[in-house]
């Protein structure tokens, strides 16, 4: 009866959750949602989610799972840092309440999230493009009651930024679907659009009349990031040790791309395509030679009803609205049948750091992103509902920042060493977003401290940078996902290597990470292996 109880109270979870949930610019937490979606943030609205989630705590609680097979205690453990991550949302990071681009997210963000699935639109899609399109105005007088005392500058500032040519860029967007959509939905979403042109134009002119007023602090502060930590995340450290940890890793990349350079230094770089159409083509070879790769090499399996990732041109609908957010589709739970897509420009030289990247060895990218849709993939087709809609980008990030090193140690790079140079790069990368992300949440740094020490120690473009940094300040503990979650999953294996001795193999292993990789490691650990010693240190706080 316990295992069933807590499988009803999951199911009942997720299904308030896909409407509850806010939209946010990450590539990965995307549910879902009802067919006639759309978000509420009212105040009414917000009262209700406090309840709801109140109520659904409490039947966590009331659970008793200690004489539980440890399946059943981890799914349970998962509910509660499910649960966490609402009570994070609504009442500690309060980015409804201090954010101005949360309402962007909100409004034009969603409209965005629609047009990722490549074509063709079907008449449920389109049906709502039309509806989010009508829902943008009223969202925005939801936003202005809400944003109130604790709205921050620096995110009021970057929302303005953001908003300063959006009634072109929807227009253009608008304009551009005119052959994918029927006449009447086009007529119908271009009415829409006008009068959401209007009010998000007059909600940018609202925020800035407002940054003078606004308080400067955009720190969540140690307290609630700690919280985070331990209770959303389930990671056993502390900010102070995450930080020396990334900075051992900083070290390490450092070091090894300087070595990797001096290798390298008479080798030219990597020519960039001739068009978007070339780097398309040569990407569907490459990720088809990745996974012969991962099966040659014993590292993991490639299920033959796994679909595959591939590149398209970015299409011009989407161009326009492509700052919310990645321009990738990752496929979700219904749609396993459908092909995972990131979206390219045409190649040149000043693109920003990841597609230039990208651009010169698509690899760069299929060993990232493409590990996001596969791993994402595998997991969705989990027997357990729980797992497969459950999201946390440290074991999400972990699996695709591991999986570059892995391949990188497995020689898959081996025939282009200045490819060799980006993966070292990217390492630095995501070893300074740590330090970035938690010295904006205890409020060391703020965003333009975080965008100059981005630019200047990967380095990376400016407009890049400052992406980043308003990114990470604005979701904390997402930045630090990619490196932690690595070092999570390094001891992970060495555990299992230590545990298992002789029978350890690592394709199982890898097969266990991909298949359950929605899940905290830490949660991965105690049912691989029985080691429960991070919860433990988590709970003894």
């Amino acid at each position: 009866m316990t295992a069933a109880a807590v499988a009803d109270l999951g199911r009942d979870f997720w299904t308030w959750r896909r409407a509850q949930m806010p939209r946010t610019a990450d590539d990965i937490p995307r549910l879902d949602r009802p067919p006639e979606w759309v978000p509420d943030w009212s105040p009414t609205a917000v009262s209700g989610y406090r309840e709801r989630l109140a109520a659904l705590d409490a039947r966590w609680r009331g659970l008793e799972v200690d004489d539980q097979p440890v399946g059943v205690q981890v799914d349970h453990r998962l509910i509660g840092s499910a649960l966490a991550r609402v009570a994070w949302e609504l009442d500690r990071v309060r980015n409804w309440e201090r954010d101005p681009g949360f309402y962007v997210d909100q409004t034009l963000g969603i409209v965005f999230d629609l047009l990722l699935e490549p074509p063709p639109f079907a008449p449920s899609r389109q049906a709502q493009l039309v509806r989010r399109m009508r829902s943008i105005p009223r969202t925005l007088e939801h936003a202005r009651a809400n944003l109130g005392r604790d709205l921050a500058a620096p995110f009021a500032t970057v929302a303005a930024r953001n908003l300063a040519e959006v009634g072109s860029q929807v227009r253009e967007s608008v304009a551009a679907l005119v052959g994918e959509l029927a006449p009447q939905v086009h007529a119908a979403l271009t009415d829409a659009a006008v009068e959401a042109v209007a009010a998000l134009e007059a909600y940018r002119d609202w925020v800035a009349s407002r940054i003078g007023g606004a308080v400067a602090d955009t720190a969540v502060g140690r307290e609630h990031f700690a919280f985070f930590l331990r209770e959303v995340a389930l990671c056993p450290y502390t900010p102070e040790e995450l930080l020396a940890m990334a900075r051992q890793e900083w070290d390490r990349a450092v070091v090894f791309e300087a070595i990797e350079r001096n290798r390298n230094r008479d080798l030219p770089a990597p020519p960039l395509p001739a068009d978007a159409a070339a780097q398309i083509a040569r990407e569907r070879a490459d990720e088809e030679a990745v996974r012969t790769f991962y099966d040659r090499e014993g590292i993991l399996t490639q299920p033959e009803s796994l679909g595959h990732y591939r590149n398209l041109p970015l299409p011009a609908y989407l161009a326009p609205l492509s700052w919310l957010g990645v321009t990738d589709d990752l496929t979700a739970p219904d749609r396993l049948d459908a092909d995972g897509v990131s979206y390219v420009p045409e190649p040149r030289p000043d693109l920003p750091y990841f597609y230039l990247a990208n651009a010169r060895d698509p690899r760069a990218g299929i060993v990232h992103e493409g590990a996001h849709y596969q791993q994402l993939a595998i997991a969705y087709g989990h027997d357990n509902p729980l797992r497969r809609h459950y999201y946390d980008s440290g074991p999400n990030e972990g699996i695709a920042f591991y999986n570059e090193e892995l391949l990188l140690q497995a020689g898959l790079f081996d025939d282009q060493p200045r490819t060799r140079e980006v993966i070292y790069n990217f390492m630095r990368l995501r070893a300074l977003r740590v330090e970035v992300d938690v010295k904006v949440a205890i409020g060391e740094f703020d965003l333009d401290t975080a965008g100059r020490c981005l630019e200047k120690a990967v380095p990376m473009d400016r407009a890049t940078a400052e992406e980043e940094a308003a990114m990470f300040a604005a979701t904390p503990g997402q930045g630090l996902t990619y490196q932690i979650g690595k070092l999570q999953i390094l001891r992970f294996a060495t555990d299992a290597l230590r545990v298992q001795g002789a029978s350890f193999h690592l394709r199982a292993f890898h097969d266990y990470l991909w298949r359950n990789g929605n899940l905290p490691i830490a949660l991965l650990r105690w049912e691989y292996l029985g080691l429960r010693d991070d919860l433990d240190r988590i709970d003894a706080v």
